[in-house]
């Protein structure tokens, strides 16, 4: 098993950037999953893939972050040095400017729908970037921005093992109608992963957008999620409204958020109990959803 703690990073950080040897290392609280993070002094963060399904994003983000940020309204992370494998590490791995803010937490922010909308002018100047030679959907980002149908039977099982404990015919009914259809536009840019905790906010309005290891080129109904795992009522609406997609690309992020609640909700993905309760209620307000605009 893989140990990613304060003394590997210390090695590591002495062995290659030993001009940052003597600044104090400590683990940064809900670091994440596919990577450990660690705060480096006070201006910097450490970032190492947990597993080799996560490596190939530390050159993605290294490469394109500096290429996304000029066309971009807020702050994304700022890459300062690519780390090579050693010290019994097999990864590369990254070295970030530190950036300020906290995670996006209902109590932090200052107006929901405000937020919506800075939220959803960031993703609309995201998908203007100029996408020529960005990365397409691939196993570097286990497929966002390409077809649902790669998580067809996995979606299928889910709902074999939820059967009798959520409305399965209404959640199917979800689940086709987004593989009915498909992004027949030129790829766009997209972030693969709009979640609160990949959201900072200072003094209650989005500050921030980080943790691009899953973003690419291709269909952003990925990026719809957001819309029922935190939005809703005016938010969602705001979002929505902001966003000016079609319906079927609707279709699509609802496909994408009720795969992810269905195989959470199946015990399929792990998760913490509070993830596992949340995603009942996601399933709900999906298939409301889809009642509602199909």
């Amino acid at each position: 098993m893989l140990v990613i703690d304060n003394t590997l990073v210390a090695r590591l950080i002495a062995a290659q950037f030993p001009q940052w040897a003597h600044l104090p290392i400590r683990p940064v609280a809900d670091g994440g999953w596919d990577n450990r993070t660690f705060r480096l002094g006070d201006a910097m963060t450490v970032r190492l893939p947990s597993a080799e399904r996560y490596a190939a994003q530390v050159e993605k983000e290294q490469y394109w972050l500096p290429r996304l940020a000029p066309h971009l309204p807020l702050s994304i992370p700022v890459p300062l040095a690519m780390g090579e494998p050693g010290e019994d590490y097999p990864f590369r791995w990254s070295v970030y400017a530190w950036r300020k803010g906290e995670a996006a937490l209902p109590h932090r922010i200052r107006d929901l729908t405000e937020f919506a909308v800075d939220l959803g002018r960031f993703l609309l100047a995201l998908k203007s970037v100029d996408p020529t030679s960005g990365p397409p959907a691939g196993p570097h980002n286990f497929f966002r921005g390409g077809s649902l149908a790669v998580y067809d039977s996995e979606t299928r099982r889910a709902l074999e093992m939820l059967e009798g404990r959520v409305d399965t015919a209404a959640a199917k009914e979800v689940w086709e109608a987004a593989l009915s259809t498909e992004w027949e536009r030129p790829p766009v840019w997209f972030h693969g992963d709009v979640a609160y905790g990949n959201l900072l906010v200072e003094e209650g309005r989005l500050s921030a957008v980080i943790d691009f290891g899953i973003s690419g080129i291709g269909d952003p109904a990925c990026d719809l999620v957001i819309a029922w795992t935190m939005f809703g009522g005016k938010s969602r609406a705001a979002y929505r409204e902001v966003l000016s997609l079609d319906g079927g690309t609707w279709a699509r992020g609802r496909g994408w958020a009720i795969w992810k609640a269905l195989i959470v909700a199946a015990g399929m993905a792990g998760g913490k109990p509070s993830d596992i309760e949340k995603s009942w209620s996601i399933i709900d307000e999906v298939i409301e959803d889809h009642r509602r605009y199909a």
